[in-house]
């Protein structure tokens, strides 16, 4: 049995998903599951409450600082797996999940997203008939996930970029420069279909914090990342 600790941010005076997926995070048999979940309430009209938030945040705060705030005992856990509050979970996510990431030796990870998700990039779609892929790529969400392997490589999150754009060029680099292995995991597509990135902050803002980002570490080029390198079906 492994201990998975789940962090997320939800939007608790919008629509979200975060209520249905505590529920389905919480059903695990084969891991230990600890959730934190971050309530950002800023209009004081919170429609969602899960058990025991680990904060209430009033002011505009980068998804990624209030993640990494979360982490002070993270030598506690063999998986960080951070999951946003917009995403449909399939039953008996926690354990389909992990097995296939412990079966790829995946040290960062995500889930495919469903057909008919919002999809900012292809390589994430489900590609029916596979179980995983071995990539260069990993989405900063909707969900993604750390073994602990991976954790003294890839934490705490770099604050050059707080809403994690740029991440997914960075972490490949770390990745293989490392020798872990990376991918997407077929076998178990989440469902994003609530909101478009780039629904709750600018652009303009987000851009100019990833150039920084990349200006100061190794990374791939978008055209070498989005690569994959072994298929398991």
């Amino acid at each position: 049995m492994g201990k998975v600790l789940v962090c997320g941010v939800y939007l608790a005076d919008r629509d979200n998903c975060a209520a249905a997926e505590f529920r389905e995070l919480a059903e695990s048999r084969d891991h230990q599951v600890e959730q934190r979940w971050v309530a950002l309430d800023l209009t004081g009209g919170a429609t969602c409450e899960l058990p025991r938030p680990a904060a209430i945040v009033r002011r505009p705060t980068p998804k990624f600082e209030l993640i990494n705030g979360l982490l002070s005992d993270l030598d506690r856990f063999d998986f960080l797996l951070v999951v946003d509050d917009d995403v449909t979970l399939p039953r008996g996510f926690v354990d389909a999940f992990l097995s296939y990431v412990t079966k790829s030796r995946f040290a960062l990870c995500q889930p495919a997203r469903t057909a008919d998700s919002y999809i900012d990039h292809l390589i994430t779609t489900r590609m029916p008939g596979i179980d995983a892929r071995l990539t260069r790529f990993v989405e900063i969400g909707p969900v993604f996930c750390i073994h602990r392997a991976a954790f003294d490589i890839l934490l705490p999150f770099d604050m050059r970029s707080p809403m994690g754009w740029g991440f997914d060029l960075v972490w490949p680099a770390l990745i293989e420069r490392n020798g872990l292995r990376m991918g997407i995991v077929d076998a178990t597509p989440v469902g994003h279909t609530m909101r478009k990135t780039l629904t709750n902050y600018s652009r303009t803002t987000v851009q100019d914090q990833m150039d920084d980002l990349l200006r100061i570490n190794p990374h791939l080029p978008r055209t070498q990342a989005f690569t994959v390198l072994e298929v398991y079906a």
